[in-house]
């Protein structure tokens, strides 16, 4: 009966419309306009329009409810690991936990829930790994990623070993794939194929070494984490 009146929820259901039009429409647009107008020069408000296109979600669940401060206090605190977990291993380039945060918060709290710690997270952290006109495409990535797990965390199979690995193997690859269009359009502001499929060439042993990085992390994490997050959604029910 629970689950029904979560399904049926107007609320939640409005949420998840507006959060995917953001984070499939939007976004996207706003990161064209970033490049092909602005020419990357202003990625610094480029990011803050995603960060506030990412909360708009939780806007609308505060329409019919008094907000709960601990709604986007879990966020920052799912953020903050994420932070440490990337600095944590900033000696290892390509290996870093921070997808498997994203898609966790994800699993537990849903699509909007997970873009936004996905968008914060890499706003975040660039600020230990330095901030550029790239910082706007990881906040949509790990965003999207976060979007993804979301979606996947309303059915019972990522609590299951095997769904978790292929998450983390073709977060892993998508990940890559959004980040070298990036690459190849910071170098004249244009798309070209060609360039965009030598550098998802040179991308190869990065992006096998994250997507095996997005195993591990997911495999080793998911559970207890999980399980922690499950509690305190359903003690304070958070998030829904």
């Amino acid at each position: 009966m629970q689950q029904t009146t979560k399904r049926n929820n107007p609320i939640v259901n409005k949420r998840f419309i507006v959060t995917s039009i953001i984070a499939l429409i939007i976004i996207p647009l706003c990161l064209v306009i970033g490049v092909t107008l602005w020419e990357d020069r202003r990625y610094n408000i480029l990011s803050l329009i995603i960060v506030l296109f990412a909360c708009v979600p939780f806007f609308i669940s505060f329409e019919q409810k008094k907000p709960k401060p601990r709604e986007i206090l879990i966020i920052a605190v799912m953020s903050a690991i994420g932070v440490a977990g990337r600095a944590a291993f900033i000696w290892a380039p390509a290996f870093k936990p921070v997808t498997a945060i994203v898609a966790i918060t994800g699993f537990a709290f849903g699509p909007a829930a997970g873009f936004l710690t996905g968008a914060t997270t890499a706003i975040t952290s660039n600020i230990l790994f330095v901030q550029g006109p790239w910082t706007p495409f990881q906040m949509f990535t790990w965003g999207i990623l976060g979007y993804f797990a979301g979606i996947l965390g309303r059915t019972k199979w990522m609590e299951h070993k095997i769904p978790l690995i292929i998450y983390g193997f073709f977060s892993g690859i998508l990940y890559s794939v959004i980040m070298d269009i990036w690459t190849v359009v910071s170098y004249d502001g244009e798309f070209s194929w060609k360039r965009y499929l030598a550098a998802a060439g040179t991308a190869i042993p990065f992006t096998a070494t994250y997507a095996v990085s997005n195993i591990f992390f997911l495999l080793v994490l998911a559970k207890p984490i999980g399980e922690k997050l499950s509690r305190i959604k359903i003690k304070y029910g958070i998030l829904e």
